[in-house]
């Protein structure tokens, strides 16, 4: 589906949506237990998937009609061997924390995703199985999807390098409280994204599953239950907010009210502090949950995305409208997402008329030498490159169209509903 965004401004109030990274680990966790109901989840393609892959290993998740909970039946620690293969679709959380709970079964497990999905690194991870007294294997031999894995592993310690995707870890903890010896993680490299691990965290807390860091990396002990029969409530998502927040920063001269803004363990909170950074007036009453962003002139900044990969999109688009110069540093780990986001980013604003440098570890955007002018540019079919550079065509001179708008169902499923009823002219 193609989107055209015409130069608009925006106001009013809109709420962010629920957390994708949170819903994933509650709909998981609850699938762990004997049961439980998330509420306010985010219902988006990826958790979606993360739910059929909990009734894969013999749960069951049922939808309230207004979609604002969920009923999920678990497998108490016990999955089941599936009766078919587990589609993960686009969702690389889905793949890797479901790779470690198929470590659990007493059988075997095969997982596959769609043709991007098939192309993300899931190696480390495959071996840490090995590790851990199960086999786990990519057919290809690349150590990419489909996956097969055969449980059940017992536990113990692994070594896993913290560079290429924090999920591992995240997988591994999550796993690793079902099993007999737990797991302790030792981590090889600095760990990347490590706020995503603190949100694991927070969730294994919420059902009474204890985890904690260590001087190395992370450990589990093994034993544990998941409580069950509670109710989770998800917390608002700073990524998706993140859109809005930029689309406030720059197209709205009355201001722009966000709700939904609970602080949480989310690293990508941080996108309230760059905002601010660069320029635009922002208010957060934390307290209330609301943000009151207005467009102000902005200037260049840097940032070490090491921990905010996420936010790299966001924060490439500002950096096309700001005075000065935009450096996004520590970026590598950013490349191995639903596409290479460092590489789109650049090569999709350059045709909106920006002027983009892309190095190895950096991504360093010239605002003194862009002037936007819209365009067809291609999202990549990755929800966040979609998002970024319809904010960007709140600005671009002329009508900016973005192909693959479908793909914003990944994890913000009314993006573009959103725009148009704050007063942007979006056509589909």
């Amino acid at each position: 589906m193609d989107v055209s965004i015409s130069p608009s401004t925006v106001d009013g109030t809109t709420r962010a949506p629920p957390s994708k990274s949170y819903t994933h680990r509650a709909i998981l966790a609850a699938g762990y237990a004997e049961g439980s109901v998330v509420a306010e989840p985010l219902l988006s393609a990826d958790t979606r998937a993360t739910a059929r892959a909990v009734e894969a290993f013999g749960g069951s998740v049922e939808i309230a009609a207004d979609e604002s909970r969920l009923e999920v039946e678990g497998f108490d620690g016990s999955p089941g061997v599936p009766a078919d293969v587990v589609d993960c679709a686009n969702s690389g959380t889905t793949m890797r924390l479901v790779t470690a709970a198929a470590g659990l079964v007493d059988g075997t497990t095969v997982l596959t995703g769609d043709e991007s999905l098939r192309s993300r690194p899931q190696g480390p991870l495959l071996d840490a199985i090995g590790d851990l007294g199960g086999r786990a294997e990519s057919t290809r031999g690349n150590g990419q999807a489909p996956l097969v894995v055969t449980g059940p592993i017992d536990g113990g310690t692994v070594a896993i390098p913290g560079d290429v995707s924090s999920q591992y870890v995240t997988a591994l903890l999550m796993a690793g409280a079902n099993t007999d010896d737990g797991i302790r993680v030792d981590l090889e490299t600095e760990l990347k994204s490590a706020p995503y691990v603190d949100i694991t965290l927070d969730v294994l807390d919420a059902f009474g599953v204890e985890a904690e860091r260590t001087e190395t990396g992370f450990v589990v002990e093994g034993g544990q239950r998941y409580d069950a029969g509670g109710e989770y409530a998800v917390p608002g998502d700073l990524s998706s907010l993140s859109y809005l927040l930029a689309a406030g920063a720059i197209a709205a001269p009355d201001g722009l009210t966000l709700e939904g803004a609970v602080p949480s363990a989310q690293g990508d909170t941080a996108i309230v502090d760059i905002v601010e950074g660069m320029g635009a007036t922002v208010d957060w009453d934390r307290e209330a949950g609301t943000i009151y962003v207005s467009q102000s002139p902005l200037s260049g900044t840097t940032v070490d995305v090491g921990d905010t990969p996420d936010l790299l999109p966001t924060i490439a688009a500002l950096g096309a409208v700001a005075d000065g110069e935009t450096r996004i540093e520590n970026v590598e780990h950013v490349r191995y997402k639903e596409t290479d986001r460092v590489s789109a980013m650049a090569e999709e604003l350059t045709k909106l008329g920006a002027s983009v440098t892309e190095h190895e570890d950096e991504l360093v955007v010239h605002g003194d030498d862009s002037e936007l002018v819209g365009a067809a540019v291609d999202g990549r079919k990755d929800h966040r490159i979609v998002m970024a550079l319809s904010v960007a065509g709140l600005v671009a001179e002329g009508e900016t169209t973005v192909a693959g708008g479908e793909h914003v169902d990944v994890s913000f499923p009314g993006f573009f509903d959103v725009l148009a009823s704050l007063g942007a002219t979006v056509r589909r």
